[in-house]
């Protein structure tokens, strides 16, 4: 058995898989947004997902927003920014009373699709998620590669790559300034388009300009961002998450434009969304720990 808790910013979603990966139970509970009762708030939903089973996993697995520094052990860089500087990984496994591991919701998305998604045929992996925020993150032969800083697949703090004189921006949340999520996240799409990504989608698809050349730019700036990450990596699949993901025309669009940004003369990289949707998170949670309990699932 294996038990993944996806912590949102908003909500806390717990899954119990089998062996195969199959969800056995899944429940979710609204998270408070203050630390002690967010701990308590897992440690009763946990305790809710194994009365309904009548199963025990061995350990758990976390997506957060954000990563444990390696210097201090203590969360950092979520956007849900009382959890930073906080002992979360110690406090749940007193809570849990088990093996706990806590690893950034970007690299359990990838991870997800990787082991058993719409990415599982490809060596190397880079996972995107376009929402509300902008995140990444890379799995290797099903092993997320978290990187000696604990930092691999940060995409969406590097800046928008061939930035012209009008993209400039305001400082973002983490303290720099053109990051790429101020441009191709969920909500920097509508900061300068206007409008959501979804809404932009069906305007275009009844033939409104404006909505087609925002979801154009959008498609030629995701293109740039991915361009570096490919040049870097290479990696086999490309698989897309968030609700940005939904757009079906940003396939094509941003395969087309790849090519003039890649240092190729080929792109045989797929492009693909993702599989799992929302499961994803809670998914890759329970992927982070292997049938025997071991951290198989991580590299540095």
């Amino acid at each position: 058995m294996r038990l993944g808790v996806d912590f949102g910013g908003t909500k806390i979603e717990a899954a119990l898989l089998d062996s195969k990966g199959e969800i056995l139970a899944r429940q979710r509970v609204p998270n408070p947004g203050d630390y002690l009762a967010a701990v308590r708030a897992v440690a009763d939903l946990t305790a809710r997902i194994e009365q309904e089973t009548g199963a025990r996993a061995a350990t758990v697995g976390f997506a957060v927003p954000g990563s444990l520094s390696p210097a201090t052990g203590l969360m950092r860089n979520a956007n849900s920014t009382w959890l930073n500087g906080m002992p979360f990984l110690q406090d749940l496994e007193a809570a849990l009373q088990r093996p706990v591991r806590v690893e950034n919701d970007a690299n359990c998305f990838v991870l997800s699709e990787a082991v058993d998604g719409a990415a599982a045929h490809g060596r190397v992996v880079f996972g995107v998620i376009l929402g509300t925020g902008c995140g990444g993150g890379v799995v290797v032969e099903r092993k997320v590669i978290e990187g000696v800083n604990g930092i691999g697949g940060e995409w969406g703090h590097t800046p928008l790559p061939w930035a012209s004189a009008d993209e400039t921006t305001e400082r973002h949340w983490c303290g720099r300034f053109g990051c790429l999520e101020q441009w191709i996240s969920g909500s920097g799409f509508q900061r300068w388009a206007g409008m959501s990504a979804r809404e932009a989608d069906e305007a275009a698809q009844a033939g409104d300009a404006k909505a087609r050349v925002a979801l154009d730019l959008l498609a030629d700036r995701i293109a740039r961002g991915l361009a570096v990450v490919m040049d870097i990596l290479d990696p086999d699949v490309i698989v897309f998450g968030g609700g940005v993901s939904n757009i079906e025309s940003l396939y094509p669009s941003v395969r087309g434009k790849l090519l003039p940004y890649v240092f190729s003369d080929v792109v045989r990289t797929e492009l693909v969304k993702n599989k799992h949707g929302d499961s994803s998170g809670v998914r890759g949670a329970a992927w982070l720990f292997d049938a025997e309990g071991g951290a198989s699932a991580l590299m540095t």
